[in-house]
């Protein structure tokens, strides 16, 4: 098994442990911190980032060559799209559809597949790809596990602050990779110097380097 599917796991383990805290079912009716998002509908996307990936599997095999993880993220129609565009109110509504059975049951069936997905794992090769509809292109199955740990790792701290604890800390092999992503995202989006200077120079530092 790969190391990114290994760190995947790690996070998927630590989205189940946060589904599994008694405050998201004492506030599951409540508005999150996220505009529009309520907190069982968040929690059905955290959740998402592990349910999908076996739908992502489940795919045929595209014969069009995968693109890479930073390209994929340049083309996201997501990104910067404000909370009343028709792709943000798709993502809410999917969200609450996989929360319907309650949170206990939510993070049971999140632990059943993160299980299964370690099993599963063991037998696809390096270099598989998977073509996750309706996203209109490819990618390697490491670079798209890469794209559901970040999106762990930020929910994970959206869904903690809607139920009011702490964020889970993430153990290095799952933070890594998610920081290296944001960084490069940010550097691309904001340039070197801007990075550096938040980064170092507190004086000198723009008002924000945010990558997503």
């Amino acid at each position: 098994m790969t190391a990114i599917r290994q760190a995947y796991l790690l996070a998927a383990r630590s989205a189940v442990t946060l589904l599994r805290e008694p405050a998201l079912a004492e506030r599951w009716t409540q508005p999150s911190v996220l505009p529009e998002f309520s907190v069982h509908g968040l929690a059905g996307h955290l959740a998402s980032q592990v349910l999908n990936v076996p739908r992502a599997l489940a795919q045929d095999i595209p014969d069009e060559p995968p693109i890479r993880l930073l390209t994929h993220y340049a083309r996201s129609t997501w990104r910067g799209a404000e909370p009343d565009a028709e792709i943000n109110v798709m993502i809410r509504r999917a969200g609450e559809d996989i929360a319907t059975d309650g949170a206990a049951a939510l993070a049971s069936r999140t632990e059943t597949v993160t299980e299964e997905l370690a099993t599963r794992f063991e037998t696809e090769p390096a270099n598989r790809v998977v073509h996750f509809r309706p996203g209109p292109w490819p990618l390697y199955l490491d670079d798209f596990l890469r794209t559901r740990m970040l999106e762990i790792a930020v929910h994970s701290d959206d869904l903690a602050s809607s139920m009011g604890i702490d964020t889970p800390d993430l153990p290095d092999k799952v933070l890594a990779p998610v920081l290296n992503v944001l960084t490069k995202l940010a550097v691309r989006q904001h340039g070197q110097a801007a990075v550096l200077r938040t980064l170092s120079r507190a004086e000198r530092a723009p008002d924000s380097i945010a990558a997503l």
